[in-house]
């Protein structure tokens, strides 16, 4: 299990609840929504930076890169469309849009600043941006120690972005997709019949997951993404167990009421 970052992150699960789009648009636009479900999806936010020793001049005494990515570094571009990273305002072009996953972007500086991330959902999602922000760190908390440049400073932040009652598009797109975690059961919504013409085969799309990511050796292991995860699978275990109950119920129902006229005779 890895150890919480210092500083200003706290020990608590932070849970970013999206903004809901308004009424006048769902109406015009015939947003449907699947009640009794939420779907979240665990993200960590931060920054890797390394110190450029020999290199390093009196503006670039650092390289580092600021990133979004999946708790347990799967695909979020399932539900994120895009971000923007707005960097300092002495930086070239500090408005940065990453239309795709990986959503990252690499810069070399020497002070340290607030950055603010903002995320784009896709269509489907039918949720408003939400915005992050994350304070850059090039310098190790004992400062008083010589820098390195083989080991980085990492600030990271854990996070879950939950969707409560979302769109039915979007339940029905990404309710199988390893980044998400869903909860509560579907009523009043017909599932389709799983095959390869409806379900995605995500593993077969182009990869934004992080697991091979150059920087992935220095990703910490935040906790709550892996009680998150042992709680899901609990969960299916649970509800895999239901489903099985209940086909045994009705093949004995269906058993009684064929076996009834019999019983008359």
């Amino acid at each position: 299990m890895g150890k919480k970052n210092s500083g200003d992150q706290s020990d608590r699960i932070q849970r970013g609840k999206t903004a809901r789009l308004t009424d006048d648009h769902e109406k015009k636009n015939q947003i449907r929504r699947v009640k009794d479900v939420e779907m979240t999806l665990p993200v960590v936010y931060g920054t890797i930076s390394f110190w450029l020793g020999k290199k390093a001049d009196e503006y670039h005494s650092h390289k580092w890169t600021v990133y979004i990515r999946g708790a347990t570094n799967e695909d979020i571009g399932v539900a994120i469309k895009r971000v923007v990273f707005q960097l300092h305002p002495s930086f070239n072009n500090p408005t940065r849009v990453v239309e795709s996953a990986p959503f990252e972007l690499t810069e070399t500086g020497w002070g340290e600043f607030e950055i603010s991330i903002t995320i784009f959902f896709h269509s489907d999602v039918a949720e408003k941006p939400q915005e992050l922000y994350h304070h850059l760190k090039l310098y190790p908390e004992d400062e008083a120690g010589p820098q390195s440049i083989k080991k980085p400073v990492v600030v990271e932040s854990y996070d879950e972005i939950v969707f409560t009652e979302p769109s039915e598009a979007f339940y029905l797109r990404a309710r199988n997709h390893p980044a998400v975690v869903i909860t509560g059961t579907p009523t009043g919504l017909s599932l389709p019949a799983p095959s390869g013409a409806t379900n995605e085969n995500f593993s077969e799309k182009k990869r934004g997951d992080t697991k091979d990511h150059l920087l992935s050796q220095w990703f910490l292991r935040h906790s709550e993404a892996d009680e998150l995860a042992q709680l899901t699978a609990a969960r299916q275990q649970v509800q895999n167990h239901i489903m099985k109950l209940r086909r045994q119920l009705n093949l004995l129902e269906t058993e009684a009421i064929r076996l009834k006229p019999n019983s008359g005779q």
